[in-house]
């Protein structure tokens, strides 16, 4: 896909295959339909007295216009003029992508985002969302289908944004911010929908050294079965053992072009025997970052590429989806692409624990107590509450990065669907700063989280007799007692953890990967770039 701008008002000059303007509800039209409808003899207000409402993502096209060099002019509603959001935006340019996707076009242009949004956003706000939508459009799984079809591919190669003339490099520049995004989206969705028996540990592993060869600012280390075990990692080691498929441990680095790194340090056992991407390993000391004074932000991404629950097995029912159980791990590595084709001015860490949890004889029990690398014992009441269970020494292991953040991102908690359903992802952080600079990424990014409590009576459902704390709380505020688990290791730092049960995939016959949350990621990492 190719995006370009365009500064001229002369809207009915404008020659494409298809020129999207936008009308509001009640039949008020925008500047740029107004200038169709004038060209072209009243054509378009003509339609809307008996035929469009402008209700938000409303469509109906019109062709060979009088006056209009457009072959077709599609008009698309845009809601309420009073409350048309960024939101909106993303819904119409969705809309007018989909329409053009039915028509089998190769080129199109818009003009909805010189439209004033109620939450003020700046046009390079509005490209970019805009480019977002177009690119997500693209998406098309056919990786395991016997024949790989072309119906319902994109077949858009051009789109174009129409951009006030002062506004063109912001324009611009929103606009390949939204591509990006959109790329590492399509890279989340696609491992997320890819089944548990091609998308395992090491699959995942092999995508993230595949970034370091695309990427020269991306260094990607594997660690194997023997390397996480002398880094006493036995809390991750306990959830593997259950499966044939080996664990991998992933930690990629980022490092933009103008940004200038201090290196991530490596631990005892860490060395020579780690699996190496093309790129150079992780090969640093402690003393590098002893002195850091603004460390890189980490992202950790649950990386379970099938959850049978374990002991504690799952109903047969829609167990299918527990292939979705890697997307924590997916938002990662789609965030590294996207940051890699931005080449933002900043160091991003990313560590994903990554394997599969089943029953067998070396599996978990009920029971059992296991210890972290923290040191902290951890009595396993429900093998199935496995996530905080790989997670924890993870975040431990990020200590050693000096970070100046530290955010996981996880499929984490039947409770929090429940809690929230699909729209927000739970947010939980014992950070003020970190949590409203989430916030306020998600508002920005129509990729919305909600603050959840992490308050110290919850801990108390964490009480064990046999260990440290025990892995599960009992049933009552089952997501806030899985964070406060998580927080138990997480005190070196500001750190927040991102439920995303709810929102990371879709069931049903709208099955699949949704990309979230590389939206929110991306655009707290851009806010860091500009702060």
């Amino acid at each position: 896909m190719q995006f370009s701008t365009h500064n001229t008002t002369s809207f009915h000059q404008i020659k494409t295959a298809a020129l999207a303007v936008g009308i509001y509800s009640n039949g008020i039209l925008t500047p740029a339909a107004d200038v169709i409808d004038r060209s072209s003899g009243g054509a378009l207000r003509e339609i809307i007295k008996s035929e469009f409402s402008g209700k938000l993502g409303e469509t109906m096209t019109l062709r060979s216009l009088k006056d209009v060099k457009a072959s077709r002019v599609v008009m698309i509603g845009l809601g309420q003029q009073e409350t048309f959001s960024t939101l909106s935006l993303f819904k119409a340019q969705t809309a007018f992508v989909k329409r053009c996707q039915a028509m089998n076009l190769t080129d199109a242009s818009s003009t909805l985002c010189l439209e004033t949004t109620s939450d003020t956003s700046t046009s390079q706000e509005r490209a970019r969302i805009s480019a977002r939508a177009v690119t997500q459009c693209l998406y098309h799984y056919d990786a395991t289908l016997s024949t790989k079809s072309n119906k319902d591919k994109i077949k858009l190669k051009q789109f174009e944004i129409i951009a006030p003339r002062a506004d063109e490099k912001s324009t611009l520049l929103g606009l390949k911010e939204g591509q990006a995004i959109g790329n590492g989206m399509l890279a989340a969705q696609e491992l997320g929908n890819l089944p548990a028996n091609i998308c395992t540990p090491t699959h995942l592993a092999n995508e993230a050294k595949l970034l370091a060869r695309e990427f020269k600012t991306i260094k990607t280390t594997v660690l194997e079965r023997k390397q996480v075990e002398a880094l006493k990692m036995g809390s991750f080691l306990s959830v593997s053992r259950g499966s044939d498929e080996p664990l991998r441990f992933i930690v990629l680095h980022f490092t933009g072009t103008g940004y200038k790194p201090q290196s991530p340090v490596q631990a005892k056992g860490e060395s020579s025997n780690a699996t190496k991407s093309t790129s150079k390993p992780l090969q640093k000391t402690l003393k590098a970052n002893a002195n850091r004074a603004n460390g890189p932000i980490v992202l950790v991404g649950k990386g379970i590429t099938f959850d049978s629950g374990g002991i504690s097995i799952k109903p047969a029912a829609t167990m299918d989806e527990m292939k979705y159980d890697m997307c924590g791990a997916a938002s990662v590595l789609g965030s590294f692409r996207a940051l890699a084709e931005l080449d933002l001015p900043i160091e991003v860490v990313g560590l994903i624990p990554a394997c599969e949890n089943m029953p067998s004889g070396r599996a978990n029990k009920p029971g059992d107590v296991v210890t972290s690398m923290s040191g902290l014992t951890i009595e396993i009441l429900n093998t199935d509450a496995e996530g905080r269970l790989v997670l924890c020494d993870a975040l431990t292991y990020a200590e050693r990065f000096k970070p100046s953040a530290v955010i996981d991102i996880a499929t984490l908690t039947g409770a929090c669907v429940v809690a929230l359903g699909g729209v927000n992802s739970g947010l939980f952080s014992t950070n003020d700063t970190l949590a409203h600079q989430l916030l306020d990424a998600g508002k920005q990014s129509q990729d919305p989280t909600w603050r959840m409590p992490l308050d110290e009576p919850y801990h108390e459902q964490l009480k064990s007799n046999f260990a440290d704390l025990a892995n599960i709380g009992g049933p009552p505020a089952g997501a806030v007692t899985a964070a406060c688990f998580l927080s138990r290791f997480a005190k070196a730092y500001p750190w927040a953890h991102l439920d995303i049960a709810g929102v990371a995939w879709r069931g049903g016959k709208d099955k699949g990967s949704t990309g979230r949350p590389v939206p929110l990621l991306m655009q707290y990492l851009i806010n860091k770039v500009q702060d």
